[in-house]
């Protein structure tokens, strides 16, 4: 079946960036030119994807303001004469058909939850589910590299985007469990599981989970039935290895590279890298970085 629908959780309060979020979705703070969430939404259309929902939190308008049409600035800018700035902003809101659906305080913390909050609007078919902490620089989108991979496997339970990182890092992430003997499909491989920031020295690979996922209505249901895993959450690493006993489930390396945003110091990173390409500003930036004398 066709990948129609994409799902992008925007409910935090993105507490590490107070108080530049006090009144703000974290995920609208700017790399370079664009909000964060935009890269993203713009990796997802690049993939084929029409229908996008956001699972939000009450006082995020200025979320949905974006992807909105504005009409006064939209006068203002063809009242002097600023097509290309026209645009630029009317072509926002034409990406995609947006969808908004709150997640209620009575439902319980964690990864896991924006998918209860938008299951009837997934209905029952595969869907992508991405995190909007996470940007991918590759020459083909994560989001298009998955689609392609999922169209050649045979009805698979779930796709997880993984990236190989360092020893030194694997306790900071999910790092899939491949399986063994399991044959290398279009660049994706069977896994027996997840397991969540594992010890020191016993991950049991270096592919390391990050924000980008297929997933089918599999993985809603077995979060349904799922109890709250570490922290008192509900986490879809749990639902992905529950589902994994009994569907094929598979990791697919991501070609590209993988900057989060999701803390200070790794935002400065991902704008420094997305600002030494950008194409109007990019030269003059390196410029001015090669004369810092760092």
């Amino acid at each position: 079946m066709k990948i129609r629908k994409a799902i992008i959780p925007v409910a935090g309060y993105g507490t590490r960036f107070l108080p530049a979020t006090k009144a703000q979705p974290k995920e609208m703070l700017p790399i370079v030119d664009k909000p964060t969430v935009q890269y993203v939404v713009e990796e997802i259309v690049a993939a084929g994807i029409t229908d996008i929902i956001f699972v939000t939190r009450r006082g995020n308008h200025m979320l949905e303001d974006h992807f909105d049409s504005n009409i006064d600035l939209e006068r203002q800018l063809e009242l002097a004469g600023k097509k290309d700035k026209l645009k630029l902003v009317q072509d926002i809101n034409h990406l995609a058909n947006f969808y908004y659906v709150r997640q209620t305080r009575d439902m319980p913390y964690g990864n896991g939850t924006p998918l209860l909050a938008a299951k009837e609007l997934i209905g029952d078919e595969p869907f992508v589910y991405v995190f909007p902490d996470d940007l991918v620089d590759a020459k083909v989108g994560a989001v298009t590299q998955l689609v392609k991979a999922y169209e050649k496997l045979h009805s698979p339970a779930a796709i997880i985007g993984v990236q190989e990182m360092p020893e030194e890092v694997l306790s900071s992430y999910g790092i899939v469990k491949l399986k063994p003997g399991a044959k290398t499909i279009a660049g994706a491989t069977r896994i027996e599981g997840v397991v969540e920031k594992p010890a020191p020295g016993t991950a049991p690979s270096n592919l390391a989970q990050f924000g980008r996922f297929i997933l089918t209505p599999d993985i809603i249901r077995a979060l349904e039935k799922q109890p709250l895993g570490k922290d008192n959450e509900l986490w879809l690493t749990d639902a992905l290895m529950t589902v994994a006993k009994k569907k094929p489930v598979y990791a697919k390396t991501i070609d590209g590279t993988w900057y989060t945003t999701g803390d200070p110091f790794n935002y400065l990173k991902a704008t420094i890298a997305f600002g030494l390409k950008h194409p109007k500003v990019g030269k003059e930036f390196a410029e001015y970085l090669h004369n810092l004398h760092l």
